[in-house]
């Protein structure tokens, strides 16, 4: 893809010298350019929208753009270190908006490439998995005094359980893509599960659990870890953030960091939770974002675990008997591949609940002791 007639509209200080296709999500289209001016090169993020995931594209960098000005203001008054490589910088164009529209009609954002970082789809060793719960807790409290312009949400109901829920069983009923029948055996499970998708709804409605502002995609590789001490160091993938419970955040950060395969591994022997890591994860996140959380969020640790990952099944099992029309696809039946490591996930947290439940509340008795904490 020649992406230098989009790159002009930006106002980067130097000449495009090559850009290459850069990282593993589903959803954008994403390059890793470099620039050079005279001998100093440089290296930026350019990104194509899917204004089919987020038609509200405007909305979505609206919101970025207040969300990081904030952070960036939140660590400035910490006098957090190397404050340039704690938040994503967007660059703006030459008329100062915050995306390019190309000859197309496809929007593209453009943001400084942090250097010195790397991020993991699985973690190796617990400390990895630690340090992206913290960073990802941390974030959540960066914005508990968000006094921003209003963040609206870019995906309606995006954690919503009961209209995941329902989107489901819609989709199931239609059959548009006449694959409800090899995929009979994962509704069934999760049709089954009904009664689990109002737990932490109800907790919200009994005021049990606060609507606050949070990243809503928190996968491992969405936080940037530093290439020589392993710190979390920025999160990044914010199209999401918008108002919802913490502990939807908490749940997928379980879901990304524990598995112990591929998220479309075909055998599922392979596919379990692995308990250390739920224990550095669960670790993570309470010593940056514990006191944000309810005495009720804080016993629903676990179980927020179990929901997300069901919920994430769920999604993946309504796009394939949908036809595929929202996560990427490489292969036939890939999404139905994707949903069968979910559901199998939660299979695991169901028959192991007693052992996650203790593992989470040592962690919560640890982050609540008396003493200094990282």
């Amino acid at each position: 893809m020649d992406i230098a007639p989009v790159a002009r509209g930006f106002a980067i200080d130097g000449e495009l010298v090559g850009a290459a296709p850069y990282g593993t999500g589903h959803i954008h289209d994403t390059f890793l350019a470099v620039y050079r001016n005279g001998r100093r090169e440089s290296r930026f993020i350019h990104q194509r929208l899917n204004r089919r995931v987020f038609p509200r594209t405007d909305v979505v960098m609206r919101n970025i753009a207040a969300v990081t000005r904030h952070v960036r203001r939140r660590l400035e008054t910490e006098a957090a270190p190397d404050l340039d490589r704690r938040v994503l910088t967007l660059v703006p164009t030459h008329d100062g908006s915050h995306y390019s529209v190309d000859a197309e009609g496809h929007w593209w954002r453009t943001y400084v490439f942090i250097s010195g970082a790397r991020s993991v789809d699985t973690p190796e060793g617990p400390g990895q998995a630690y340090e992206a719960a913290r960073a990802f807790g941390d974030f959540q409290r960066l914005l508990l005094d968000y006094d921003g312009p209003e963040v609206a949400e870019t995906i309606p109901r995006f954690h919503h359980t009961r209209s995941r829920f329902e989107d489901f069983r819609r989709v199931l009923a239609t059959d548009a893509a006449g694959r409800a029948a090899e995929a009979a055996d994962e509704a069934r499970f999760a049709l089954a599960r009904e009664p689990i998708v109002d737990r932490l709804l109800d907790l919200a409605a009994k005021g049990q659990a606060q609507t606050r502002l949070t990243h809503n995609d928190t996968k491992l590789n969405n936080v940037l870890l530093d290439g020589e001490t392993g710190r979390g160091l920025c999160v990044i993938d914010l199209d999401t953030v918008m108002p919802g419970l913490l502990l939807y955040d908490f749940g997928d950060m379980v879901r990304t960091a524990t598995a112990t395969a591929a998220e479309d591994e075909r055998d599922l022997s392979r596919v379990s939770v692995d308990e250390a890591l739920f224990e550095a994860v669960t670790a993570g996140y309470l010593s940056s974002a514990g006191s944000l959380l309810s005495e009720a969020e804080r016993r629903h640790l676990a179980f927020s675990a179990r929901l997300i990952v069901f919920e994430i099944g769920l999604r993946f099992l309504a796009d394939h008997l949908e036809g595929d029309s929202y996560f990427k696809v490489h292969r036939p039946g890939h999404n139905l591949d994707r949903c069968r490591t979910q559901f199998k996930m939660v299979r695991v947290l169901e028959e192991r609940d007693e052992r996650f439940q203790e593992i989470a509340e040592r962690a919560t008795m640890a982050a609540f002791a008396p003493g200094p904490r990282s």
